[in-house]
């Protein structure tokens, strides 16, 4: 039986088959994350369901969020191959019920199933290079699943449109089948088994913990669609809720012999410096993807097709900064450099944004084009965090270890997001223009991106060489506090 542990001269096309089929379904679970919004007025005709239809976003994202720890740790307990190939088949039977729905419940509840696969994919896919791959290829190669990841996010938008225009919004989601199958399949065949089970089982309470406290704290953070004082109460309520349930699994993980997220992981700066740092390129990403368009189409009255070309160059940004970083990493190891030049750049482009669309605001093309470099800014820092966590962390935590920066990233970005609209509310009350008050939502993203260098400095100043690292338990890289 061919294992990541005994090699064979068919494993190296194995990997690569295997490898393309991961980033196959990263490029479809990143798709769907954004093709839905240019389909969903036409959604909201057909099933006349337009006052929830924000749940079609925040079903999947609190369902993908909620489930990449569980996947972290059932990697790290069965090994990725079944876990992988669960993660696949959910995602695709949750596309299959988002096409067939026949009201908006349905499609919510579809879109939740999805989610609980999609949310799984990115983390598996990841934690599959570093155990499959070798180490000194892994960044590169995270680098590519990180270009992937944006390339898809990018035309998602793009390419619902093309469906909705010329087909139907449930093709937004039956796109997604024949690919699927092909990956689930060719995964089933190729993808290395792992010899055995590791030692362990898959702490019950604190997952049961970690879900609710994850859906408090995501639905406390859920933009109201109205401004009343009355509206913010739920939200409080879901965040005190959530708030509560996050102190009572950290105690629940401190007792417990197999805890489900290790507390010991936070005793290595790496790791929570790495984390930190995910949460920051989070909320710094959610800010520039939400607020960018918003100003382009409210201030400078674009159409929406329009205004998402304008964002292409954040995308595009995130896309080589992720490939320039994989390769920098996995050429030089040099971690703390990059990380310090990611955040730095990042605030000094959200500065600069922020005077853009001040007043009758900057040329359009030019505030495009400042987006090119902050989304480099962002991008570079996606795989170098993974790399970072991987290497910190015994090899029976890969995957927890793996699942948590993105966890992080997630709530984050999203909790951020909610306290960004308030800020802007807030200005908008204080009667500030649009642009000014945005300018003020900018420049809070620039002072997050400044504490992230803080963060970066915990990261260590490179990566062991692969010489050293076969020293190391079960000849793991270990990071240079």
């Amino acid at each position: 039986m061919t294992t990541p542990d005994t090699p064979s001269s068919k494993l190296p096309r194995m990997l690569a088959l295997s490898f393309a089929m991961l980033i196959l379904m990263l490029v479809l679970a990143a798709l769907d994350q954004t093709i839905v919004s240019t389909a969903l007025p036409s959604i909201a005709r057909e099933l006349q369901g337009t006052a929830r239809l924000s749940w079609v976003f925040s079903a999947y994202l609190i369902a993908s969020t909620v489930a990449v720890p569980l996947y972290g740790r059932l990697a790290d307990l069965h090994g990725n191959r079944p876990v992988l190939l669960v993660a696949v088949a959910l995602f695709l039977l949750g596309s299959l019920l988002c096409g067939l729905s026949r009201e908006m419940d349905e499609l919510i509840l579809a879109r939740g199933l999805q989610g609980a696969g999609g949310g799984g994919l990115l983390t598996l896919a990841m934690t599959s290079v570093m155990r499959l791959f070798p180490r000194e290829t892994a960044p590169r190669l995270q680098g590519l699943l990180g270009a992937s990841y944006g390339l898809s996010t990018m035309a998602g938008p793009l390419v619902g449109g093309f469906i909705v225009q010329h087909f139907s919004w449930r093709w937004a989601f039956f796109i997604n089948l024949p690919a699927g199958l092909l990956a689930l399949a060719v995964l089933a065949l190729n993808f290395p088994r792992q010899a055995e089970p590791r030692e362990g089982t898959l702490d019950l309470a604190g997952a049961a913990l970690l879900s609710a406290a994850l859906v408090g704290l995501l639905l406390g953070t859920r933009h109201p669609e109205t401004a009343a004082a009355a509206a913010a109460w739920p939200g409080i309520a879901f965040l005190v809720i959530g708030g509560l349930l996050s102190v009572a699994f950290v105690v629940v993980q401190a007792r417990v012999a197999h805890p489900l997220l290790p507390l010991s992981m936070f005793r290595r700066p790496a790791f929570v410096g790495a984390s930190l740092l995910s949460a920051g390129s989070g909320l710094a990403l959610f800010s520039a993807v939400v607020f960018m368009p918003i100003y382009f189409q409210a201030l400078r009255g674009l159409a929406p097709a329009a205004a998402g070309w304008h964002v292409m160059p954040l995308m595009a940004g995130i896309t080589l900064g992720s490939i320039a970083s994989g390769r920098w990493l996995s050429a030089t190891r040099r971690v703390r450099p990059v990380a310090l030049a990611g955040c730095g750049l990042g605030a000094l482009m959200f500065i600069a944004l922020g005077f853009g669309v001040r007043g009758s605001g900057a040329e359009l093309g030019w505030l495009a084009a400042g987006l090119l470099p902050l989304g480099m800014a962002i991008g570079v820092l996606f795989p170098l965090v993974t790399v970072v966590v991987q290497v910190s962390v015994p090899p029976a935590l890969l995957g927890i270890a793996t699942a948590s920066p993105v966890m992080f990233r997630s709530v984050a970005g999203a909790m951020g997001l909610s306290a960004m609209f308030a800020l802007l509310e807030h200005q908008r009350a204080a009667q500030a223009a649009f642009g000014d008050a945005l300018s003020a939502v900018l420049w809070t993203a620039a002072a997050m991106m400044a504490l992230s260098l803080l963060a970066a400095l915990a990261l260590p100043a490179e990566l062991t060489p692969p010489a050293a690292a076969q020293s190391t338990p079960a000849g793991r890289p270990s990071a240079t506090e």
